[in-house]
């Protein structure tokens, strides 16, 4: 467990994972003063036990609703990407990042928020909503079947929330390679970074309008394939999943072989032609990413070594400690 790991300082992969924390804080030159305020025993003294509740709420709803993994890993994503992993994106209100539509269909708010109120009557004031967010992301992908992550906890809640900041900072199912790579690269995260951050795909499920650029409708009112780097047998399955007057709210599996498993198999399916977004297959068609690509199709052990690592980048994204933002007393709401 997790909880077991973070009170033992001699763990190897701690050791690796505190060292790998090293580099990164003192080569980014815009987050590195705040990201090095972050600590692996941040809570040890002041409520020692949070990484053991949020994992065994993780696990709890996990159990009821195989689907929640994938939107708690997404809102971390959706989070860190806007205003920096500051669990900016769980405010709610007029004009919040919340209401953008790429947020309005995640269901992980309330797993959060529950932790949260939770939080509030042992730790009162303690545990940011955004240091819940990043260690529920890290949880759903362990529950999952994927690698154990250490990430740093002492991030404080942003108080700046717009829907007009989400659409210019999150990746677009129909981004190019040039402009996922010009996106990433403003966060301090690396084209490898990139490849390895996309096997979030893995798991977790998409709206079809989310693909439907791959497809178009024919004279006769059925819709046609017109990417021709998609397998043309799983393009009629997603045809069939997603007919012309398919309901806004069908979802699709990202993963067409192991849904709800976190491994390698989404690197094998790009290799197959079975990315289910354009920016999806544009990893494994452009010379850039491609080897990767195959690297990580090939061995789920490096998939796993190569996540611990990007994952933990993506979870220090221009964070706020110390005097910055708050300790949110509900997660949907600033302090008043």
């Amino acid at each position: 467990m997790t909880f077991f790991l973070s009170f033992h300082f001699y763990n190897p992969i701690r050791v690796s994972l505190m060292a790998f924390l090293l580099i990164v804080f003192t080569s980014s030159s815009s987050s590195s003063s705040s990201s090095s305020a972050l600590s692996f025993d941040f809570y040890a003294a002041s409520c020692p036990n949070v990484e053991m509740l949020v994992k065994n709420a993780v696990r709890s709803v996990s159990s009821t609703d195989s689907t929640l993994p994938g939107k708690l890993l997404r809102l971390l994503f959706h989070d860190c990407m806007v205003e920096g992993c500051d669990g900016s994106v769980l405010l709610r209100g007029n004009g919040t990042e919340r209401t953008d539509p790429a947020n309005t269909s995640l269901d992980g708010f309330s797993v959060v928020e529950s932790i949260k109120q939770l939080l509030e009557v042992l730790c009162p004031g303690t545990v940011s909503c955004a240091d819940i967010l990043a260690l529920a992301a890290r949880d759903a992908v362990e529950m999952t079947g994927g690698p154990s992550v250490e990430v740093p906890m002492g991030r404080r809640d942003g108080r700046v929330s717009s829907a007009s900041s989400v659409r210019s900072n999150i990746v677009d199912t129909s981004f190019t390679l040039d402009q996922m790579i010009q996106l990433f690269n403003s966060k301090g995260l690396s084209l490898d970074d990139l490849v390895t951050l996309s096997g979030a795909h893995t798991i977790g499920s998409a709206h079809c309008s989310a693909f439907s650029d791959r497809f178009e409708e024919d004279s006769n009112g059925k819709l046609k394939l017109i990417d021709g780097s998609l397998d043309k047998n799983y393009a009629a399955q997603l045809m069939n999943q997603c007919p012309v007057d398919a309901n806004e709210s069908t979802t699709v599996s990202n993963d067409p072989e192991t849904a709800f498993v976190f491994d390698n198999q989404y690197y094998r399916n790009l290799v197959a032609s079975k990315g289910l977004f354009q920016s999806d297959s544009v990893l494994f068609s452009d010379k850039r990413t491609r080897e990767q690509v195959e690297k990580l199709a090939e061995s789920q052990e490096s998939f796993f070594g190569r996540w611990g690592e990007s994952f933990m980048k993506l979870t220090v994204v221009d964070v706020k400690t110390g005097n910055e933002g708050e300790i949110r007393r509900e997660c949907n709401v600033i302090n008043g």
